[in-house]
């Protein structure tokens, strides 16, 4: 895979250094083929991921989201010497998975439903007020022009 320098973009802009360090990491991050899943735009505003979990229960699966961060675990518990299970062949993976999504700013998650052996997590961008565009209003009195010229 190509590494991508964005040093010359750290010498010409201001302010901007959270968003090239973002793409450092996530160029740095090997891409992650397990558990399967899909990003989808579901609306304006609105996003869903869907990761296919076959095997895993709602008590299996954690999700934790901090500051611009989506952190997904799955992890089965280890099974008892009495329940252990003989496999002639093991097609479903049921190993431990992380994936982690980079959210942008104000998109927060707005639930997750486990249903058909998919995770589904519902997403949606919400600017607050201040960040929303609004009209400014014109004051003052309208103003004549007087003609004052001598005829």
């Amino acid at each position: 895979m190509q590494t991508i320098d964005f040093s010359p973009f750290y010498r010409s802009t201001v302010g901007f250094d959270r968003l090239f360090n973002r793409l450092d990491t996530l160029s740095g991050q090997e891409a992650k083929t397990y558990p399967p899943y899909n990003i989808e735009r579901t609306g304006e505003d609105a996003y869903r991921i869907s990761i296919a979990v076959a095997g895993f229960s709602n008590g299996d699966i954690a999700i934790e989201t901090k500051e611009n961060s989506l952190v997904v675990k799955g992890a089965k518990p280890q099974e008892s010497a009495e329940k252990a299970r003989e496999f002639l062949h093991r097609g479903i993976a049921e190993r431990a998975f992380e994936l982690r999504f980079q959210l942008a700013d104000y998109v927060e998650v707005q639930g997750a439903t486990l249903e058909n052996g998919l995770l589904h997590l519902e997403l949606k961008r919400e600017l607050p007020e201040s960040k929303k565009p609004r009209q400014i209003a014109i004051n003052g009195a309208t103003a004549t022009i007087e003609d004052k010229s001598v005829n």
